[in-house]
């Protein structure tokens, strides 16, 4: 049995003026002992489905089991044996670092002492806080203490909405050192980013958009699966260069980069692609094959996606 099973959850929220389609029928799986990221942009539905394997939501339909019971009618027992790090900050600002995990050892009938093994490499960075109020702490500290807290129980499936969101470069590279030891005990863990280069950081991923799963592979797998050529692109002219690169008639794609466009085509010439971007007016072109990546993956089936909805 794995550690999440999800098959076919659809849910949608109704307002006044429409429907929104938050899942459309999806389904994964987690297996145990997996560090598995659901990987997409605000509004993808990741925070959705996490509510729904935390048994904080109900599903419109479909079916999900965390740990072997079912999201729906066991939904106590789900409660026992999972760590829950939402989006948002939910801790209690005004206790101290020692009185909110305290507190939460205390609900589910441990005791740091008792677990302080599975929190020790994280809360030593606390310690020294301990008696500081948790909304006193800055991003990355709040961020360590909510992890301490959904871990003091000992549970067999973790889940971590959206971790580092708003965390600087540094305590994101220690959150993810953190994952890592975490799962080398044995822990089971669901994690949601928007943040690209931290899927390849993941043993599987699925890729999400508008409530549908994309793709669901190991990250290699899923560079692996781009089709075709990719150049990175730059001229003088860049906002006239990413028009005038989907006007060309091999086109497959063409998104921005940073400081460079992503282009692929099918039969693509360079010497070709540069002669017809001279006649466009271009200068200073510089046109480099580049290996692909996981977001350019997901650009190209973002845009197929988008391409069947208008059809």
């Amino acid at each position: 049995m794995p550690s999440v099973l999800v098959k076919n959850i659809h849910k949608s929220y109704t307002t006044k003026k429409e429907s929104v389609v938050a899942l459309n029928n999806i389904s994964l799986e987690v297996g145990k002992g997996e560090l598995f990221g659901l990987i997409g942009p605000d509004g993808a539905g990741k925070t959705s489905l996490f509510r729904i394997l935390t048994t904080v939501l109900l599903a419109d339909s479909g079916s999900a089991t965390v740990d072997g019971f079912d999201v729906v009618t066991n939904y106590r027992d789900i409660r026992k044996r999972i760590g829950y790090m939402p989006g948002k900050f939910s801790l209690y600002q005004d206790l101290s670092v020692e009185e909110n995990l305290n507190f939460f050892a205390t609900i589910f009938g441990t005791t740091i002492q008792e677990n302080y093994h599975l929190i020790k490499d994280i809360y030593v960075q606390l310690e020294p806080f301990k008696k500081r109020y948790a909304g006193q702490l800055s991003g990355g500290m709040k961020q360590k203490l909510a992890l301490c807290c959904a871990l003091i129980h000992k549970p067999a499936v973790l889940f971590l909405d959206e971790p580092t969101t708003g965390v600087d470069a540094v305590s994101r590279k220690e959150f993810w050192n953190m994952l890592d030891h975490l799962k080398a005990q044995g822990l089971s863990i669901l994690v949601s980013t928007p943040y690209m280069d931290e899927a390849s950081l993941c043993d599987r991923i699925a890729l999400i958009q508008d409530g549908k799963i994309l793709l669901t592979n190991t990250p290699n797998q899923i560079s692996n699966s781009f089709s075709g050529n990719l150049l990175a692109i730059k001229s003088d002219k860049m906002y006239d260069l990413l028009h005038d690169l989907r006007k060309y008639p091999n086109m497959s794609a063409a998104n921005i980069f940073g400081e460079t466009i992503h282009f692929s085509g099918d039969n693509t010439s360079i010497p070709e692609l540069d002669n017809y971007l001279k006649l466009k007016n271009h200068s200073n072109i510089v046109i480099q094959k580049i290996e692909p990546t996981i977001e350019d993956v997901f650009m190209n089936l973002m845009l197929s996606n988008n391409a069947s909805h208008e059809q």
